[in-house]
C-alpha cells in the first residue's frame, strides 16, 4: 500500500485502543483517518471500527483500485478501493508523478478533466466535486488545467486533449453503471484511453505517493487559479463544427418530415445531441421530459443502461408513439453509447443490439465513402474495426468491398490506440466498434460516442426513408448482401471472484492438465484461442496474434458449425459475459435454421462450461 511518512492530525492512543489486532489493517486504517478530509467517509470508516466490522475493514482498505477495460471504476463510499475524494486525490498524484517523469512540457501543455452528473449524497461524493479534486492537484502543483465548467458527454475529454495538444486527460464517470459507482477514465496525449504499460506504471506513481500533498485537497483552487481554462465553448463549437464531416445528406435531413426520439437517461447527453441535430441540418429531437435533466438516482429506470433493451426504453417509446416519431435514439447517462429502436409497420418496436446497428452503421459508413471520395481513392487504404467478441459483420464487408478490417481485444481503449497509429500510417479510418453499443464514425474522437453515432443514425432513417426503407429492411438487405451473422450476447451475474476463476480453470483443465475441451455437448471444437494465457490453437507456434491480457478472463471457441463463442469477465461489473454468433456466406439466407442452431449451441456453452446451478450464477434477467 505505501507509506509517505506519519499520520496527521489523529489521536494515535485512540486507534491503537481500537486495534484490529491485524497489524497491516491497523496501518490502513491509521492511514486513513489520518487522510480522508471527507467528513462522511472518515465517519464510515470510523463507524465499522467501532462496530468491529474487521471483515468489511479489510476488503475496503486493504485493497487498490485497478486499472480495467475502463479505467477505474468501483462504487462511490470509503475505502481505498472505492471511488471517493481520497482515491481521486491519489489517483491523480500518481498521474502527475508519472506525466512529469514523461513530459518535460507538461505544465506547459496541460491536462483536460470533464465529469459527468453522478452523485451520492451518504458519501459527500459527486463527479463535479472528484473532478475538482482532480484539478486541484495539478494545479496546486503549477499545471495548466482544461477544466470544463459544466459537464460533458465523455468523447469531449479525448477530443479536448488532442485539439488543445495537452498530454493527458480524466473524465469522471461510471458510463451505464448502476447509481452507486463511479469512475475515474484517463486518455493519453493521443486521445485514446490508456493502454499498457501507462495503466501499470501509473498504479505503481499512484503507490509511491499515496498520503495526499499540500494543496491537493484545495478544491476551490478551479476557481481562482489563473491556470484554470474553462474548454468548453471552443470545444463545444469545434465537435459540432467537425462532426459535420461526416454529414452527407445535409438537404435531405433539412427536409425531412421523420420524427426523432432522444432520451438521455438523466445524463449528459441532451444539450449536446440537439446541438449534433442542429449541426446536421435536422429539427430537434423530441426530448423525454422526465429523462431529460440530470438525475444521479437515474429514478424512471432500473438501471441506467440503454443496453438492457426495451424494458428501460419503456418511456421513450411511449412518447414516440404519441407524437408519431418512428425512430427512438438513447444515449447512456455520459453520452458515449446510443441504442436505437425503430417502429415496424405492425406497431412493435424493433430495439436493435450493438452488432446489428454496427451492420447498419459499416454498409453505411463505406456507402458515403464511396460515394464522396477523390477519384484516386485507394480501398485498400480505408479501414473498419471491431473488437474480438463482437460481430464479423465487417470482416465480411471489407472481403466483398475490398478495404481492411481489423480485430483488437475487448474495450475501445484498445481500439482507439490502433486507429491514432493508422492514422499516423497515412491510413483512413471510417468506422469501429464494440457490441455492447460503442460507436465510433469518423475519426474526431478516438472513442465512442453516442452523441455523433445518433446523428449518423438519423441521417441514415432519413436517407433511406427516401428510398421507402425503413432502418429494419435495410439490416435485412446487408445481411443478404454480406451473409448473415446472427449474435446473440448475453451475461450472468457472479459477486464470487474465486468461483469466476474456478469456472475458468476447469475450462482450461477440461480433459485433463492444460487440456481444454475438444467438444461442448454434441458440438465439436475446432479451435480454442485464451487471451489470458496467450494460447490459440488456431496458430502454428499456439500462441495468440491479439496481446495476451493476464488481468482478465477471456476464452473463444471456434466451432465446426461456424459458429464462434466467447466466455469472458466483464472488465466494469461483476458479471460473466457470453458473446456468440453464427456467421453464414451471402445466399445462405434461412435465418431461422441459423437462429435455431445458435441457440442450441448457446444452451450447451451455459451447460456444459458455465454450469450456473452449480455455481451459483444469476441470469441477467432474473
Amino acid at each position: 500500500m505505501g507509506d509517505c511518512g506519519a499520520p496527521g492530525d489523529v489521536n494515535s492512543n485512540v486507534l491503537v485502543a481500537r486495534s484490529t489486532g491485524d497489524a497491516q489493517l491497523d496501518k490502513a486504517v491509521w492511514q486513513w483517518l489520518s487522510w480522508d478530509k471527507n467528513q462522511k467517509t472518515k465517519e464510515q470508516i470510523e463507524s465499522l471500527l467501532q462496530n468491529g466490522e474487521h471483515k468489511e475493514l479489510r476488503e475496503r482498505l486493504c485493497c487498490r483500485l485497478t486499472f480495467g477495460t475502463a479505467g477505474l471504476r468501483s462504487a462511490m463510499g470509503a475505502g481505498f478501493c472505492y471511488i471517493n475524494d481520497l482515491t481521486v486525490i491519489q489517483s491523480t498524484q500518481g498521474i502527475y508523478k508519472y506525466l512529469e517523469r514523461n513530459f518535460s512540457d507538461f505544465k506547459q501543455r496541460g491536462f483536460v478533466v470533464g465529469y459527468d452528473t453522478r452523485g451520492q449524497v451518504t458519501s459527500n461524493c459527486s463527479s463535479k466535486k472528484l473532478a475538482k479534486l482532480t484539478a486541484a492537484v495539478l494545479l496546486a502543483k503549477d499545471v495548466l488545467v482544461y477544466f470544463f465548467s459544466t459537464y460533458v458527454p465523455t468523447p469531449f475529454v479525448p477530443y479536448a486533449v488532442q485539439q488543445l495538444g495537452a498530454v493527458a486527460g480524466v473524465m469522471i464517470t461510471a458510463s451505464h453503471n448502476r447509481k452507486e459507482d463511479n469512475g475515474y477514465k484517463v486518455y493519453w496525449e493521443n486521445g485514446a484511453q490508456i493502454t499498457s504499460p501507462h495503466d501499470k506504471e501509473i498504479i505503481k506513481c499512484i503507490e509511491e505517493c499515496v498520503e495526499p500533498w499540500n494543496g491537493s485537497w484545495n478544491e476551490n483552487l478551479v476557481d481562482t487559479s489563473p491556470l484554470r481554462q474553462d474548454p468548453l465553448k471552443k470545444i463545444c463549437d469545434s465537435y459540432m463544427e467537425d462532426l459535420t464531416k461526416i454529414c452527407y445528406h445535409r438537404e435531405l435531413n433539412v427536409q425531412t418530415s421523420l420524427k426523432f426520439v432522444h432520451t438521455s437517461f438523466h445524463g449528459v447527453g441532451h444539450d449536446y445531441v440537439q446541438l449534433a441535430f442542429k449541426a446536421f441540418g435536422f429539427q430537434p429531437p423530441i426530448p423525454v421530459p422526465e429523462q431529460k435533466d440530470p438525475d444521479p438516482d437515474f429514478s424512471t429506470v432500473k438501471c441506467p443502461n440503454p443496453e438492457e433493451g426495451e424494458s428501460v426504453l419503456e418511456l421513450s417509446l411511449r412518447l414516440a408513439e404519441k407524437e408519431g416519431a418512428r425512430v427512438v435514439v438513447a444515449t447512456d447517462p455520459d453520452a458515449d453509447r446510443l441504442a436505437v429502436a425503430e417502429q415496424q409497420e405492425n406497431g412493435c418496436w424493433k430495439v436493435f443490439t450493438g452488432n446489428e446497428l454496427a451492420a447498419l452503421f459499416g454498409w453505411w459508413m463505406f456507402s458515403c465513402w464511396k460515394e464522396s471520395c477523390s477519384q484516386d481513392a485507394d480501398v485498400r487504404n480505408v479501414y473498419m474495426l471491431a473488437t474480438t467478441v463482437s460481430s464479423k459483420i465487417l470482416r465480411a464487408i471489407a472481403l466483398k468491398e475490398g478495404f481492411h478490417f481489423e480485430e483488437t481485444l475487448p474495450g475501445f481503449k484498445w481500439i482507439g490506440s490502433r486507429v491514432k497509429n493508422l492514422l499516423d500510417n497515412g491510413k483512413e479510418v471510417l468506422f469501429a466498434f464494440e457490441e455492447s453499443i460503442g460507436f465510433m464514425c469518423g475519426t474526431s474522437v478516438l472513442d465512442k460516442d453516442g452523441v455523433s453515432a445518433a446523428v449518423v443514425i438519423a441521417e441514415m432513417a432519413t436517407y433511406l426513408q427516401g428510398q421507402s426503407l425503413t432502418l429494419a429492411q435495410k439490416l435485412v438487405d446487408v445481411y443478404e448482401t454480406y451473409g448473415y451473422h446472427i449474435s446473440k450476447t448475453s451475461y450472468f451475474l457472479c459477486y464470487d471472484p474465486p468461483t469466476i476463476k474456478r469456472i475458468f480453470e476447469r475450462l482450461r483443465n477440461f480433459d485433463g492438465p492444460q487440456s481444454y475441451p475438444k467438444c461442448c455437448g454434441i458440438y465439436n471444437i475446432l479451435h480454442v484461442r485464451d487471451i489470458t494465457t496467450g494460447y490459440d490453437s488456431s496458430q502454428l507456434n499456439k500462441k495468440s496474434v491479439l496481446p495476451v491480457s493476464k488481468s482478465s478472463q477471456m476464452i473463444t471457441f471456434t466451432f465446426q458449425n461456424g459458429c464462434v463463442a466467447t466466455l469472458r469477465t466483464s472488465g466494469t461489473e461483476p458479471k460473466i459475459k457470453y458473446y456468440a454468433e453464427m456467421c453464414a456466406l451471402p445466399g445462405h439466407s434461412d435465418r431461422s435454421v441459423l437462429e435455431e442452431e445458435l441457440q442450441k449451441l448457446i444452451e450447451a456453452l451455459i451447460e456444459h462450461f458455465l454450469e450456473p446451478g452449480k455455481n451459483g450464477l444469476t441470469w441477467r434477467s432474473a
